[in-house]
Parts: C-alpha cells; sequence; structure tokens
C-alpha cells in the first residue's frame, strides 16, 4: 500500500512538471504573441514594456535590447508565469510591439498577465506619454 502511493504520487509530479514552460518556450513562440503597433519611438517603447511588467508584478525583467526582447516572469499566479515582449521599429515614429504569456506549469488555471491586459496597460501609457507625463510607478485606474 505504501509503495503504491509513493508511486502514484511520483507519476502526479512527473505529469505535474512536464508541462513546464521555460524561458526558450516563450521565446520560441514569438510567432504565436498578439502584436500591435503603437505610435511610440523605439525608446519609448522599450520603456513602456519595461514598464507594464513592473505595473503587473513581475519578479524578474531581463533586457535583451541588441537582441530585441525582454523575458519576464511573476509568480503571482498560481505556478507562475512567463512572459515576453519583442520591440521592433516600424519607423522612426511607430513601434510594434508583440507579447507572449505563458503559465509556467501547463495545469494552471490563471496567468499573472494575459497579453489582452499587457497591450491594454501598453495603450495607457502611450496615452500617459502622449500627455508629456512621466509614467507612475503604479498602474492608472
Amino acid at each position: 500500500m505504501k509503495k503504491t502511493g509513493v508511486i502514484l504520487a511520483l507519476i502526479v509530479m512527473l505529469q505535474w512538471f512536464s508541462g513546464c514552460a521555460t524561458k526558450s518556450d516563450v521565446l520560441t513562440a514569438e510567432d504565436e504573441g498578439t502584436s500591435k503597433v503603437y505610435s511610440v519611438d523605439a525608446d519609448q517603447a522599450w520603456e513602456i514594456a519595461r514598464t507594464v511588467f513592473i505595473w503587473e508584478g513581475a519578479d524578474s525583467i531581463e533586457v535583451h535590447r541588441t537582441k530585441g526582447y525582454l523575458l519576464a516572469s511573476s509568480e503571482q499566479a498560481l505556478g507562475g508565469t512567463l512572459m515576453g515582449a519583442w520591440i521592433e521599429p516600424v519607423d522612426k515614429n511607430d513601434t510594434r510591439v508583440t507579447v507572449v504569456t505563458k503559465r509556467r506549469i501547463s495545469m494552471s488555471i490563471t496567468t499573472a498577465l494575459t497579453e489582452t491586459t499587457f497591450h491594454k496597460r501598453f495603450a495607457q501609457a502611450v496615452a500617459i506619454i502622449k500627455e508629456g507625463n512621466r509614467l507612475p510607478a503604479t498602474p492608472p485606474e
């Protein structure tokens, strides 16, 4: 009986962890992400993307500017969330921003940040900058 319980627990753990997303999963999912073009230059887009991740509770943010992306993670949602944002200048005044969010553990039912929420927050930040204001430390209502 005891041996069966241990084996069952191992099987459950293997299934739980076999569905784990990694940073490389986020990086390879860029084509699956949600993209929008914003009327901001690339420097502003980098600042805004980082700020949105902070607003939404990212525990860590890696900026890979020479490679064109940011990676972030959050442990707020059960199991955690991995996020990536790609910044691609379209022209001098417009930038394409693509975001991908993945549950760290596939069996988790929520993410700390959805792609829709990222773009909503990004658009709010664009409006703040266009009004000539600095981005606040906390997200707007």
